[in-house]
């Protein structure tokens, strides 16, 4: 561990304390107690005058980089002020392809999972309707945030038989790394709690579906999202193409879409979990409304890390 400790602190363009021992205890608790520190990497920003000026801004660094400067919390106010739901917040920085087709306005299906044959179907049918619609069809497929060993095999069998454009794993984990700091972000600059935020709902939607099993897509057209949806009711919408495609003349395609797609979200709602993990956010929230259908979600303390210590500590003793 010195070693690689060591070999880190070469690379590093800041400095580092020479070594971990230097550090007293009163500040180590201080940086787990207020800064919240368990295992993931955190971010504390000083003021000049040694103040925190934000108390954890590596969300702000994943999801705007350096225009989060100066990385103070009323600059990660500031900038969300300025965002909204957008398929340009989702792939921002990560694929310059994605960012071409959003600027040329063609409809855009953002996609993920973990089940290859619902892949198989979706991708030949939405290039089936797209085809028929007459309209300009690009897809992307975005992993899942774990799985890797199946996420492989997927992109494989993607490119293979090309289904459509997939992500390399880099390009994976920082789309799901992205969008958990948006979530954190949120929640540290207090916009979650009771707060009917049109983009947290959003947000967590897609964490929710990476949680489950199947498949989700985005439908977008250029920068607008048009749909954020299961993989079971954007399916049934593609599949049933000739019920809405009288409208698509009068509504355009992505009103169509999104009318049917609504009206069968509306007779089902799909399971809506997620997990909070202490080692990633500082604070929980203390309400939440389901993404799905806007009531109060039911929310549980999860306690399986701390019972496995007493487990492992009685287990030791005996």
């Amino acid at each position: 561990m010195q070693k690689k400790f060591e070999t880190l602190q070469h690379t590093m363009p800041w400095y580092t304390v020479h070594h971990p021992s230097l550090i007293d205890r009163v500040v180590i608790r201080f940086v787990k107690e207020r800064g919240h520190f368990r295992n993931n990497p955190i971010l504390v920003v000083l003021d000049p005058k040694g103040r925190v000026a934000s108390p954890n801004a590596i969300h702000m660094m994943w999801i705007w980089r350096s225009n989060a400067l100066p990385f103070t919390s009323s600059r990660e106010k500031i900038l969300w002020e300025g965002e909204t739901w957008k398929l340009d917040l989702l792939v921002n920085g990560i694929d310059q392809t994605v960012l071409d087709w959003i600027s040329d306005e063609k409809h855009i299906f953002v996609y993920g999972g973990d089940d290859i044959e619902w892949i198989r179907r979706f991708t030949k049918t939405a290039r089936f309707v797209a085809q028929s619609a007459h309209i300009p069809l690009e897809m992307v497929y975005v992993g899942k945030s774990s799985m890797k060993e199946k996420v492989r095999t997927i992109i494989t069998a993607i490119t293979n038989e090309k289904l459509s454009h997939a992500w390399p794993e880099p390009m994976i984990w920082c789309f799901w790394t992205r969008l958990e700091s948006m979530l954190f972000s949120k929640i540290q600059i207090g916009r979650i709690d009771g707060d009917h935020d049109p983009m947290v709902q959003e947000i967590m939607k897609l964490l929710s579906y990476d949680k489950s099993t199947g498949g989700w897509a985005v439908l977008g057209r250029g920068s607008q999202v048009v749909v954020n949806g299961h993989g079971t009711k954007v399916m049934d919408t593609l599949l049933k193409y000739d019920v809405w495609k009288e409208h698509v003349a009068t509504k355009g395609f992505e009103r169509s879409f999104k009318d049917h797609h609504d009206m069968l979200h509306a007779t089902e709602h799909p399971f809506f979990r997620y997990e909070f993990l202490r080692t990633s956010t500082g604070r929980m929230p203390e309400s939440m409304k389901c993404p799905e259908c806007l009531r109060a979600i039911e929310m549980s303390m999860a306690f399986l890390a701390a019972m496995m210590k007493i487990l492992l500590s009685h287990s030791n003793e005996g």
